[in-house]
C-alpha cells in the first residue's frame, strides 16, 4: 500500500513515521508513506498556499491551485483508490472503515489547515471526507496520522501476531476484555482465576462476557 500525505507541516510526520509499527511496515516494504510539502507546489514567490476568503469572513483559506497541482502530479504517476480530506464535518472514522481501507492500494490524504480549503477542492478533487471526532484541531496532520496508523497496522505481515489485530476493540463492535500478565498476584491484587485455569473454552467465554459487560457499561451506543 502507498499513502501520500499532502501537508503544509511535513515536519510533524518525521517522528511518528520513523518509529514503531509504521516504521516496521515501511522497512518491510509493506507500506510506502510519502509526505509532500504543499508549499513546493505554490507558484507564489513566497510559497504562500493561503489567501483571504471571499465575503470578508475571518481567517485564511487554503488556495486551490497548489492543491490541484499536487494531486494532479501524483495522479499522473499512478491511480488512486481514494483522495481523502481530513475534515471535522466528514464521516466519522471507525474500525470497519479502517478494515476496508487497509485493502486499498493507493490513497492520498490532504491535511486541511487555517480556516479550511477552497470548497471547489472538495467538490471536484476529493473522493472522501473523514473526521476522527466532533472537535476541531489546528490542522489535519494529527487525523492523517491516526488514519494512517489504523490502516497500516492491519496490512498482513505488519504486526507479528496478526490474530492480535483481529481481537482489538471495535473489531466485533465490542470493547476489548481486560488483559493481565505476570505476576499473578501483586500486593494481593489477583488475576482472575479463570485465566489461570488452562480451560480455553471457558476462558474464551469469560472474555466475551467481559467484553460485552464493558461495552454495555462504557459504550452502550456500540450495541444499538
Amino acid at each position: 500500500m502507498r499513502i501520500d500525505i499532502i501537508t503544509v507541516l511535513p515536519e510533524m510526520f518525521t517522528s511518528p513515521l520513523g518509529c514503531s509499527i509504521l516504521k516496521r511496515a515501511q522497512d518491510k516494504g509493506l507500506a510506502e508513506i510519502v509526505v509532500h510539502n504543499l508549499r513546493e507546489y505554490s507558484t507564489n514567490r513566497h510559497r504562500k498556499v493561503d489567501d483571504y476568503p471571499f465575503g470578508g469572513e475571518a481567517g485564511m483559506v487554503m488556495t486551490i491551485e497548489p492543491i490541484d497541482r499536487c494531486i494532479a502530479d501524483l495522479r499522473s504517476q499512478r491511480e488512486y483508490d481514494e483522495v481523502i480530506f481530513t475534515s471535522p464535518d466528514g464521516e466519522t472514522f471507525d474500525q470497519p472503515m479502517a478494515n476496508s481501507m487497509s485493502l486499498l492500494n493507493n490513497i492520498i490524504i490532504l491535511c486541511g489547515h487555517y480556516k479550511g480549503i477552497d470548497y471547489r477542492i472538495r467538490e471536484h478533487l476529493i473522493t472522501r471526507e473523514i473526521s476522527i471526532g466532533d472537535y476541531v484541531l489546528t490542522g489535519g496532520e494529527l487525523p492523517a496520522l491516526a488514519i494512517t496508523d489504523a490502516i497500516v497496522r492491519l496490512i498482513p505481515g505488519v504486526i507479528g501476531d496478526e490474530q492480535s489485530a483481529l481481537s482489538d476493540s471495535f473489531q466485533d463492535n465490542l470493547l476489548a476484555p481486560p488483559v493481565y500478565t505476570r505476576p499473578a498476584d501483586y500486593k494481593g491484587w489477583r488475576v482472575p482465576d479463570i485465566l489461570l485455569s488452562g480451560h480455553q473454552a471457558k476462558i474464551d467465554q469469560w472474555r466475551y462476557e467481559q467484553a460485552l459487560e464493558r461495552t454495555r457499561r462504557l459504550r452502550p451506543d456500540l450495541l444499538e
